[in-house]
């Protein structure tokens, strides 16, 4: 039987943990080749190791989003070894601090836009022309609740995920007359190292797992998505569409 994702060419950034790491074994049960990103070598031989015991196939890239010369050179090792790209998953991202506005350093503030958002920028600018060369093309990012609810104490992330959602869904609608579907997938609260530091108080055994909720990214992910320019929230298992406040 051929697996729905069969033949299709995925890249999974911050793919060494959590959700990242969980997406990219899903995507490759489903069968697709996995281009994993990271900053931890030793994260992407485990997610190798985890994926080979499922039968697929990997192609590790130890990099730093804040490398964007590196990123450039992802995307021309791509166009030359495949000559397309099916899925981007943006997954990679940062917490930053959890202070005061007043307390927070520029450099602080900068950094966390650098993961968050400006190398997403520098993706979508390096991987569009693939994921246009791919039948189906399909770019998911994930976002947090912290964008919308403007959480106090994590201005860094909640604004850079605000932008990360605004960057993807102008993307969306520039590319909504092609092939190109482009969207952004909300976790809520999940059983990460990164919840844990943000709150070190909770039971994580109260969280669902990166493993159940990477089980509701793969569809997002497949030729039959015909959805752009949209939210899809885990918590509530509800695509949602975006509204100007009233």
């Amino acid at each position: 039987m051929t697996k729905p994702l069969a033949n299709r060419i995925a890249l999974v950034t911050g793919a060494s943990r959590g959700i990242g790491y969980a997406t990219a074994i899903a995507l490759a049960k489903a069968g697709a080749h996995i281009v994993a990103t990271a900053r931890t070598q030793g994260g992407l031989e485990e997610l190798d190791d985890e994926i080979r015991k499922e039968g697929g196939s990997a192609t590790l890239v130890p990099l730093n989003l804040t490398d964007s010369d590196g990123i450039a050179r992802l995307g021309a090792g791509l166009h030359e070894r495949y000559g397309k790209l099916d899925i981007l998953v943006g997954n990679a991202g940062v917490l930053g601090p959890s202070s005061p506005i007043g307390h927070i350093e520029l450099k602080t503030f900068n950094d966390v836009i650098a993961v968050n958002v400006s190398a997403n920028f520098q993706l979508i600018r390096c991987m569009e022309p693939l994921l246009r060369q791919s039948d189906a093309g399909r770019a998911v990012f994930i976002t947090s609740g912290a964008a919308n609810k403007a959480t106090a104490y994590v201005s860094p992330y909640a604004a850079s995920k605000a932008a990360l959602e605004t960057l993807a869904r102008a993307w969306a609608q520039e590319t909504a007359n092609t092939k190109l579907r482009v969207n952004l997938f909300n976790p809520g609260p999940v059983r990460t190292r990164m919840r844990a530091t943000l709150m070190p108080g909770e039971d994580p055994a109260t969280l669902d797992t990166p493993e159940q909720v990477a089980e509701f990214i793969v569809p997002l992910c497949a030729p039959d998505w015909t959805e752009t320019g949209k939210f899809y929230d885990y918590k509530t298992r509800t695509l949602m569409s975006f509204r100007a406040p009233a």
